[in-house]
Order: C-alpha cells, then sequence, then structure tokens
C-alpha cells in the first residue's frame, strides 16, 4: 500500500500563492504519475494538473493554467502544486493521487488513479 499525505493548504486573500506538498510513503512504486484534484462544496470532484513520472508530460485545467505549476521530486517522493493569482472560486479540498499503472503519461480522469491522499483545505477569502 502507498500512503499519500497532503500539507500546505490554509486561509488566502484572493491574489496570495499557496504551496501544496504530497509525500508519498509506505510501498513507494518505481514510477508512477502524479495528480491534484479539487473538490468545492457542493460540487463533483475535478481535474486540476498532472505529471508524468519523469515530469515531461504535464497537464492542467484551463481553470487554472498560467496559475498554477505542478512539480515533483522523485528523490523525495514528493508532488507540489504550486498555486499562485488564487481565487475565491479555488476554494475546496485539494488532493493528490497516484497512478501507479502510468510512468510516461499522466491521466486528467480520477478514475485511473489508485491512491489518494487524505485532502488539504484551500480557502480563498475575497
Amino acid at each position: 500500500q502507498m500512503q499519500l499525505v497532503e500539507s500546505g493548504g490554509g486561509l488566502v486573500q484572493a491574489g496570495g500563492s499557496l504551496r501544496l506538498s504530497c509525500a508519498a510513503s509506505g510501498r513507494t512504486f518505481t514510477s508512477y504519475a502524479m495528480g491534484w484534484f479539487r473538490q468545492a462544496p457542493g460540487k463533483e470532484r475535478e481535474f486540476v494538473a498532472a505529471i508524468s513520472w519523469s515530469g515531461g508530460r504535464i497537464y492542467y485545467a484551463d481553470s487554472v493554467k498560467g496559475r498554477f505549476t505542478i512539480s515533483r521530486d522523485n528523490a523525495k517522493n514528493t508532488v507540489y502544486l504550486q498555486m499562485n493569482s488564487l481565487k475565491p472560486e479555488d476554494t475546496a479540498v485539494y488532493y493528490c493521487a497516484a497512478d501507479t499503472s502510468k510512468v510516461a503519461v499522466c491521466s486528467t480522469r480520477d478514475g485511473e488513479y489508485d491512491y489518494w491522499g487524505q485532502g488539504t483545505q484551500v480557502t480563498v477569502s475575497s
């Protein structure tokens, strides 16, 4: 089993920045894709960003493109989400996820991820 633990969430004013981290532990697979998803109150979980093992493939949701940056440090088994120019509509619980079936590519579909963290709350005030 792989455990994923997110950190770095909090309360920030609109226009501010936060950096989320997701550390993998337990059974860490040789290589795997990672993704970030979020769920706002009353809404379905949505894709935010994904990155392949090498970082050669990266995808962003249109709503965060140009403002968020996903990256990873494989030596530390950690993936990051740098969030800049935050908006109130970015308020949500953010989840990281691992897709152990993919290495060179990554998916935007949450059903393809097999390990999930517990989530970290991000609140952006106007």
